[in-house]
């Protein structure tokens, strides 16, 4: 794809945007749920669920870094729920079962899943701790139970990557990654969870009781699900730095022009020194983040492992989402303690940077493995 070819592609996701979302986002984030099904078909109608993905099962072909370029461009909706969802379906749930899934599987729930057919979801949380949904085999079947928790798009999904244990042995090496439909007997939704933010997406807990799954659902080899998983982190992370890019450059450019309009003492607030210099910290602190963001995209489509450097763009994308919508809601003064301006909703939405798809501790932990800088044993 050229570089024109590309623009042309995400002017046309900003008219999806523009036409089919953005109108409606009071709407579902007041309802706590936005239509998975009819936005994703509009989105895969128009190729954006599958941009890395092969072309034999409805993807674009391209590379990682194209999928990035439109998470940055899903950033204009105005709300964080919406784009995470559709990140979930298109390089979070599906890009194990892209790398190594059997044809048949590939058929069965990728092709679907990028054509906007059906809704995934991603499971891998639990409601104690880890990742440790037990299977048994018996026959040609597992039979699942347990639960998965913070399980976006949960309660519309047709179908989850679901990372549950397999067999005994070391936690890094028990566990596979299985493609489980949700309608299947004894899937519930116990509930759907009440967030302070990100409201328009629909977050589940699901439990499984005795729920069977065809042992060819496994994706790639039994056992190595967590080895997956962890690349499906790394996109899932660099994913979300993208995303989150945009929204923080818009926060920044409605903070500019509210306080050219707002006056104190007869003065716009922007043009107090304290304010405009601020402001430019924070621009010039998300330039830097893209560029981290660039470097590690790069290497990562050269097929290097980028885990420290996603981890350091995650940490740093969190931490600076937080400063940002806490010193521009300052700005907007009481307005922004609203619930109706976009710098409020970013406030409370991308407070979940530094939690999901591992917490800032997680991420110090990677780097610092990296740096062998952990107590040795």
């Amino acid at each position: 794809m050229t570089i024109i070819c590309l623009l042309i592609h995400l002017f046309i996701l900003l008219q999806i945007i523009d036409q089919e979302i953005n109108p409606h986002v009071a709407k579902w984030e007041e309802e706590g749920q936005f239509p998975a099904h009819k936005i994703f078909k509009i989105l895969g109608n128009a190729g954006f669920l599958g941009v890395n993905k092969p072309v034999e099962y409805g993807g674009l072909g391209l590379d990682f870094s194209f999928s990035l370029a439109v998470a940055e461009e899903l950033g204009n909706i105005n709300c964080g729920g919406i784009p995470m969802a559709i990140g979930v379906q298109s390089d979070m749930a599906t890009p194990a079962l892209a790398r190594f899934g059997s044809a048949e599987l590939k058929k069965e729930f990728l092709q679907p899943t990028i054509m906007g057919d059906v809704v995934a979801c991603l499971g891998v949380s639990e409601t104690g701790a880890g990742s440790d949904v037990a299977t048994v085999r018996k026959g040609d079947e597992y039979i699942i139970n347990g639960g998965k928790m913070w399980t976006t798009n949960g309660t519309q999904a047709d179908w989850m990557c679901l990372l549950a244990n397999t067999s005994e042995g070391p936690a890094h090496k028990n566990k596979s990654l299985i493609c489980l439909p949700m309608k299947l007997p004894g899937v519930h939704i116990a509930r759907k969870i009440d967030k302070i933010g990100m409201k328009a997406s629909d977050t589940a807990e699901v439990f499984f009781d005795d729920v069977r799954v065809p042992c060819t659902n496994v994706i790639g080899q039994e056992g190595m699900g967590f080895t997956y998983q962890m690349l499906q982190f790394q996109e899932e992370r660099l994913w979300g730095v993208a995303n989150i890019l945009t929204m923080m450059e818009n926060v920044i450019e409605e903070t500019i022009n509210y306080t050219r309009q707002r006056k104190i003492f007869k003065q716009p607030i922007l043009y107090h020194q304290v304010v405009h210099f601020r402001l430019a910290e924070l621009q010039t602190e998300v330039e830097l983040l893209r560029s981290l963001l660039h470097r590690a995209t790069a290497l990562y489509i050269k097929g290097n492992d980028v885990t420290k450097l996603a981890s350091m763009a995650k940490l740093k994308a969190g931490r600076l989402a937080r400063e940002l919508g806490d010193s521009c809601l300052q700005y907007w003064g009481g307005m922004g303690f609203t619930s109706d301006v976009l710098v409020s909703r970013f406030y409370r939405d991308s407070r979940l940077m530094s939690i999901g798809a591992g917490a800032d501790e997680v991420m110090l932990s990677i780097i610092c493995k990296y740096m062998d800088t952990l107590p040795r044993k």
